[in-house]
């Protein structure tokens, strides 16, 4: 009987005051992540990879050339492009992101435009591609601007059997100038803009946004080399006039502006470059009784454009 009676030492039971460390290894932890997201998984590294690609991919380049791709940066600033209609061909948002208003407007945005792909990713790969940029989740991938030739401006005017009205800018470098200038030049029915291919602004983002959609319409040629480009202009019979705050006659006294011509804007601060004014059929001044002494790319060309739009009307 005292046999019976015995206690069955062997097995191992849960001890008293374990913390219910049992229960806690059994709980869940947790929804699991999307395979996009898991370190390792193959769908993350093929989402990173796809992304590494875009990055890297160079840009073909056309008659006129084209930039490489653009990333504007940050909730804010992909929201006001995508309002304005800034051409764009990928959205990156990262995964797991806080999704605000701004977040809710830029998906939508990106939906109802059609044409841009929506792609998640890790914030390891949004810091990579912005080079440690405040992205706030939100990357927007500009395509490459196919610049037309500055051949190809005139041609088209002529084509329509209009005398051409296209601006040139030397040593512009502000991309909101840009855009003024290629509104302008929609506004009072121009054929395009020419800009040099090195030290001048490019069509960035920050230019299409200052067009307000005017770029969608009117193009901007690149040249290698802007004396030679207005060179073949004048070749063509085409009249170039440059803006200089001493030259010889003033704007209203200029006959030229009613036929094709090419008007020549330098920046505010340095005006034309030497060989570019010396390359001029005509050296022009904008009378300004107020006494500023310059006017930046964007109004000076303006004033111009309605002069020369006036005399054509």
């Amino acid at each position: 009987m005292a046999a019976n009676n015995r206690r069955m030492s062997g097995k191992k039971g849960a001890q008293v005051g374990s913390g219910g460390q049992r229960r806690r290894g059994l709980e869940g932890k947790g929804p699991t992540p999307p395979a996009e997201a898991r370190k390792g998984h193959k769908k993350n590294r093929i989402a990173g990879a796809k992304a590494k690609q875009l990055q890297r991919r160079p840009a073909p380049k056309g008659r006129g050339g084209r930039t490489s791709s653009e990333l504007v940066v940050g909730r804010n600033s992909v929201v006001e492009a995508l309002r304005e209609g800034v051409p764009a061909s990928m959205l990156y948002v990262q995964q797991f992101i806080d999704n605000d208003e701004r977040v809710r407007e830029a998906l939508q945005l990106a939906g109802e435009r059609g044409g841009i792909h929506l792609m998640e990713a890790p914030r390891p790969e949004l810091d990579r591609m912005t080079n440690g940029l405040n992205h706030q989740g939100l990357v927007l991938q500009v395509p490459p601007y196919e610049y037309a030739h500055p051949e190809d401006l005139a041609n088209a005017a002529y084509d329509n059997g209009a005398d051409p009205l296209i601006v040139v800018l030397d040593g512009v470098t502000d991309p909101r100038n840009l855009g003024a200038v290629v509104r302008s030049v929609s506004a009072f029915g121009g054929h395009g803009v020419v800009v040099p291919e090195r030290r001048a602004a490019g069509m960035t983002a920050g230019a299409w946004k200052t067009s307000a959609g005017a770029a969608a319409r009117t193009p901007v040629a690149r040249a290698t080399n802007l004396t030679r480009t207005l060179e073949a202009y004048q070749k063509a019979g085409i009249v170039v006039v440059g803006l200089a705050a001493d030259g010889e006659a003033e704007l209203g006294d200029l006959p030229a502006l009613g036929g094709p011509v090419v008007i020549v804007v330098g920046s505010e601060g340095k005006g034309l470059s030497r060989l570019v004014g010396e390359t001029c059929d005509h050296l022009v001044r904008i009378p300004m009784p107020g006494g500023t002494e310059s006017l930046n790319a964007g109004v000076a060309a303006g004033i111009v454009l309605y002069e020369a739009a006036r005399r054509r009307a």
